[in-house]
């Protein structure tokens, strides 16, 4: 990020992060903190190593990392990651060609060392310990919605069903009341997921098995909407390589800073921060052994969410529907 971007970061964290110096030791700055912990999170390098660069002990650079960690957590989190304005994010999602959508959700899994307690329940498909984030993503890949926790092995439809995203789409309180008619059937505003959600009247989800032509279209255009979500993992991970590097903290921690990331991610994303290619090879190269686990299909439907699906699948090939 920029130096205005950092300074803007310290500002911000400064209430959680400015320490008085004892007769011990001086403390630490707050723009050393915040300098040490996205050196830890943006690359690779162990604690020794990013001790050395700025020339504290390695027990300090992990203190810093948890400190403006939970100073993410505590102050901004719930002022940069949030739904923002619904309806340019439906206006995004209906310029791309799926109309009155809010969001696009995914699970991806992050590495981490194998757990203290319970540990085979973190072992996920592919065969590594991961810690599950869920994520809501807007047109642009900004999170809006994050749920970080779950052992590797828990599959991520029933992640999605005891998640507070959940409950706010099921209670109609997560969007506004803002309902289009496709065909004879009225829509509210829905999220797009992949095969392993439940098809619901607020969230679809691809066609499955044989399909003919008009369900090709339709998972096209929401294959074509739902991949900001897809590309959002990959860019968090990319700007944030700690999170490949099989995160060395205890399993309550972890959460912590996975969402710190998220954070840290839309505000780069709101400043305008470049993004350079080179740091998704980076990103690739070391999550090359950390492939993401396939996840089996849901068929459950909830009553209307077919009918929904049937008339959007019908307009787009006639044109109907809202680009």
């Amino acid at each position: 990020m920029r130096k205005g971007t950092f300074m803007e970061l310290c500002d911000l964290l400064s209430p959680a992060l400015r320490h008085k110096n004892t007769k011990m030791r001086a403390a630490l700055t707050v723009e050393k903190q915040v300098a040490i912990a996205l050196w830890k999170l943006a690359t690779p390098d162990s604690y020794r190593s990013v001790g050395n660069q700025f020339g504290v002990g390695k027990s300090t650079v992990g203190a810093a990392g948890m400190q403006v960690a939970h100073a993410i957590k505590d102050l901004l989190i719930s002022r940069v990651v949030t739904l923002g304005n619904v309806q340019v994010t439906v206006d995004g999602f209906a310029a791309m060609g799926f109309p009155n959508c809010g969001g696009a959700v995914d699970g991806t899994h992050i590495p981490i060392l194998a757990p203290e307690h319970e540990a085979g329940e973190y072992i996920n498909r592919k065969g590594y310990f991961s810690i599950v984030l869920q994520a809501l993503v807007d047109h642009k890949g900004r999170f809006t919605n994050t749920n970080v926790g779950w052992p590797g092995k828990v599959h991520d439809a029933c992640i999605f069903r005891n998640s507070g995203l959940f409950q706010k789409l099921h209670e109609g309180t997560l969007f506004p009341d803002q309902k289009i008619t496709v065909g004879d059937v009225e829509m509210p505003i829905v999220i797009l997921g992949d095969p392993a959600y439940p098809l619901m009247p607020w969230l679809m989800k691809p066609y499955t098995g044989s399909l003919d032509s008009s369900q090709e279209l339709f998972n096209y255009r929401l294959s074509k909407c739902r991949m900001v979500v897809e590309c959002a993992f990959g860019h968090l991970k990319a700007c944030w390589c700690g999170l490949l590097t099989r995160l060395d903290l205890s399993e309550t921690n972890i959460p912590t800073v996975i969402t710190a990331c998220c954070a840290l991610r839309n505000i780069c994303e709101s400043k305008g921060e470049t993004f350079m290619v080179g740091w998704e090879i980076e990103a690739n190269r070391l999550a090359a052994g950390y492939a993401q686990p396939d996840t089996r299909a849901v068929r459950r439907a909830q009553e209307g969410a077919v009918c929904i699906r049937e008339a959007l699948k019908t307009s787009f090939i006639t044109g109907q529907a809202t680009v």
